[in-house]
């Protein structure tokens, strides 16, 4: 009986720690979301003191998640597949973190761009356009851990290509723009900035990504290539 009741918590725990990384999941797409709205020129300051009030709470559900992994560690010694979901969740907790951490960015950044005509195309339209799929990639990569689907794990780590080349592409208009015209080096940095954190977004959706792979397969993917990768989660 008492076995019985100790696997039950001990289930229950696990459940628990996974269900904080959704719902932390969950908030960082609304602050992404509301970057996104800065980004298309909603100059409002509440939406501003949003996206700072939703990092405090996504650094607080890093702390909460981070104990109760480590609490769980401590009492119940999980082996196997259990010891390896554990150490995931710490993991992608951290990245969800950094991309709260970069949507702040993005959204104080966007104040910064307004009103410079010749990069409104950049902004409203390649920028913001990056930034949906980098919303796109959270979204499957968070998917994928909730349902612990390696094969949608590894078609999410082949499209941050897509988003590397739109920070690339970004980058050569906003150089041509600033050897143009000198009076748009300030604002097109900002820009700059947006676009890499965005990148930066991508690298962090992909990193969860990976994650999935390894707690269901048991080996660490973090450095191989995405061919690599489909061919590993092809394996039975």
């Amino acid at each position: 009986m008492t076995s019985d009741h100790t696997a039950k918590q001990f289930d229950l725990e696990m459940e628990g720690i996974r269900s904080g990384v959704l719902s932390m999941g969950g908030m960082v797409e609304k602050q992404l979301s509301r970057a996104i709205g800065a980004l298309e020129e909603v100059d409002d300051a509440q939406l501003l003191d949003a996206v700072g009030s939703d990092e405090a709470a996504i650094n607080q559900l890093q702390i909460n998640i981070d104990q109760q992994c480590a609490q769980i560690i401590a009492r119940r010694q999980p082996a196997a597949v259990d010891l390896r979901m554990v150490l995931t969740v710490t993991k992608i907790v951290n990245d969800l973190e950094r991309i709260g951490d970069e949507v702040k960015k993005i959204a104080y950044k966007a104040a910064q761009t307004r009103g410079v005509d010749r990069l409104t195309r950049v902004r409203y339209y390649d920028v913001a356009r990056a930034a949906a799929g980098a919303m796109t990639m959270l979204q499957h990569s968070l998917d994928a851990f909730a349902r612990l689907d390696v094969e949608r794990a590894a078609m999410i780590i082949g499209e941050d290509e897509a988003i590397d080349a739109a920070f690339s592409a970004i980058l050569r208009q906003l150089i041509s723009y600033m050897m143009e015209d000198p009076r748009t080096i300030s604002p097109a940095l900002e820009i700059v900035f947006i676009a890499k954190s965005i990148e930066r977004i991508g690298d962090h959706a992909k990193n969860i990504a990976e994650a999935v792979v390894q707690v269901v397969k048991g080996k660490d993917v973090r450095h191989a290539s995405a061919e690599q990768i489909r061919a590993e989660v092809t394996q039975s």
